[in-house]
């Protein structure tokens, strides 16, 4: 008999609900005061506990190399005979196109490019040496450091929720430090923090991705950069999105990111073959021996000898590590959703390492194009962050192909994070929910492309995303907890499986740890 599923709102909807209300009136009521007052706290943050952030981040990367070559790592999230849902390809398509997605088109040619033409970590501008540290920093922001983040979250939750049966709920992570009162109250308030990030993250990011758009959209065709146009790209992409959510991850959310990786390969492999290709592929392999030997330095470097580096690295290395901090919830529900039946090893090592390194060869490539227009006279750093990119391929061959795949491309990341999102938000405001209800979709899905449309014409996208920092703090304290009850809870499953081995060390049909004898 099939077991019928109740789909209802928890008290966790209503409290984020009424948090985010809050917060988006306050953007547009007072935009000035509560973006000064809200940059000031983050600033506040950024240079006395940017300390706290470099070393949770760090560790975080160690705990997870830790687990790849501990015995552990056999174990299977889910039954033993548990199966992937989704095959290899189309699951780190979409764990990646949520993790990163739109982020690396916006990036990609921008942030190489700043670094080296515009602010230096070391401050000289226009060097040799600030093109190589462009690169290198480059890497390490968006490299294993973030994906670490997203890794311990997810495997915290998909460990709880398909080994031990338990609600995908970030407050159930904690059971093992705090027991059944993760149920009550502080849990309610957890997973309504939870909520509140992802709603606010995604609306900045809708808003953040029509404003790319309307970029690319008035560089190529001269199309006006106004609200108007942004309104209408966030109707065309609520409506798109809101469709794909409702088709479920099957099949919406896994054509997406598969469409998205083709593309985003199919861009990379253009771009390499248009512009400087010996050069790009130079930058990859010299940068990746750079950030491998000073990964440890990068990993610690607070600038407490060179106040000016120091004032780089709260401005660019501390914000990022909080902005995965304040993404991990969203990103680690939705990695922890499409994840049942691989193993801890698996998993890792293909959320860490995958990812990376498309990163690289990404930034390699777009940052080259941007880096060697700039060296050879192109004024790109007069251009807005959203119009470089389109900017760059101006000066190489097939540039106005180049800029169509990028601005389809960014249209599609755009979907495809709102859609798990969406689809994320269902799942928290029932209750940790496997399939939420279409009507809370379609809710969440108004809801997140009305705040963002609201704070475009407030001009509050800043202030919003300044939030989204300042609760990166609580939940970098909630992170370090997952971690520590993640281990708690992997040595007694580890003690239990040593007791489970018989004494010829074959597990008989009955051993629930035959896994990790394969």
């Amino acid at each position: 008999m099939k077991k019928k599923i109740n789909h209802y709102v928890t008290p966790v909807f209503w409290i984020s609900m009424s948090i985010i209300s809050i917060v988006v009136i306050l953007g547009i009521v007072f935009p000035v005061k509560f973006q000064f007052v809200t940059k000031q706290i983050k600033k506040f943050i950024s240079i006395y506990l940017g300390w706290h952030y470099l070393i949770l981040v760090t560790s975080i990367v160690f705990f997870c190399l830790f687990l790849i070559f501990s015995p552990v790592s056999k174990i299977r999230l889910g039954d033993p005979d548990s199966k992937p849902e989704h095959s290899k390809l189309s699951w780190i398509a979409m764990l990646f196109s949520a993790g990163m997605g739109i982020g690396l088109v916006f990036w990609g040619a921008a942030e190489p490019l700043s670094h080296y033409a515009v602010s230096a970590p070391d401050g000289q501008t226009g060097s040799q040496k600030a093109l190589k540290d462009a690169f290198q920093y480059t890497f390490f922001h968006w490299g294993i450091h973030a994906w670490a983040v997203y890794a311990v979250v997810a495997l915290a939750l998909a460990y709880f929720q398909f080994r031990k049966k338990e609600k995908t709920l970030i407050s159930v992570t904690l059971k093992p430090l705090f027991g059944h009162k993760t149920d009550g109250f502080w849990g309610k308030i957890l997973d309504s923090i939870t909520v509140f990030a992802t709603a606010i993250g995604v609306a900045t990011t809708l808003g953040f991705g029509a404003i790319q758009i309307n970029g690319g959209l008035k560089y190529l065709f001269g199309i006006p950069k106004n609200i108007y146009i942004q309104i209408i790209i966030v109707a065309v992409t609520t409506i798109c999105f809101i469709m794909s959510a409702l088709s479920g991850i099957g099949k919406g959310v896994k054509i997406l990111s598969n469409i998205n990786v083709i593309l985003a390969i199919g861009l990379m492999s253009i771009a390499i073959i248009v512009g400087p290709s010996a050069k790009i592929i130079n930058t990859f392999v010299e940068t990746l021996g750079g950030y491998l030997q000073n990964f440890l330095s990068m990993s610690f470097s607070t600038g407490a000898f060179d106040a000016q580096q120091q004032i780089w690295i709260q401005k660019w290395t501390i914000f990022y590590w909080a902005w995965w901090i304040s993404w991990s919830p969203f990103v680690g529900v939705f990695i922890a959703r499409i994840s049942k039946g691989r193993t801890i090893r698996e998993f890792l090592t293909n959320v860490l390492f995958i990812p990376t390194i498309f990163s690289f060869l990404w930034f390699s490539a777009f940052g080259t194009l941007s880096t060697n227009a700039q060296s050879n006279g192109a004024q790109l750093t007069m251009l807005s962050t959203e119009e470089v990119l389109f900017g760059s391929f101006h000066y190489y061959s097939f540039g106005m192909l180049l800029s169509i795949i990028a601005i389809i491309l960014v249209f599609t990341f755009f979907i495809t994070s709102a859609d798990s999102a969406t689809f994320v938000l269902g799942m928290l405001s029932e209750n940790g929910s496997l399939n939420p209800h279409k009507k809370i979709k379609i809710i969440w899905g108004i809801l997140i492309s009305t705040f963002a449309v609201v704070l475009l014409m407030s001009g509050g996208l800043d202030a919003l995303q300044n939030i989204l920092i300042i609760v990166a703090l609580p939940f970098s304290i909630i992170i370090l907890l997952i971690m520590i009850s993640l281990g708690i809870e992997l040595h007694h499953e580890k003690k239990e499986m040593g007791l489970y081995l018989k004494p010829d060390n074959y597990p008989s049909k009955e051993d629930p740890f035959k896994s990790y004898q394969d």
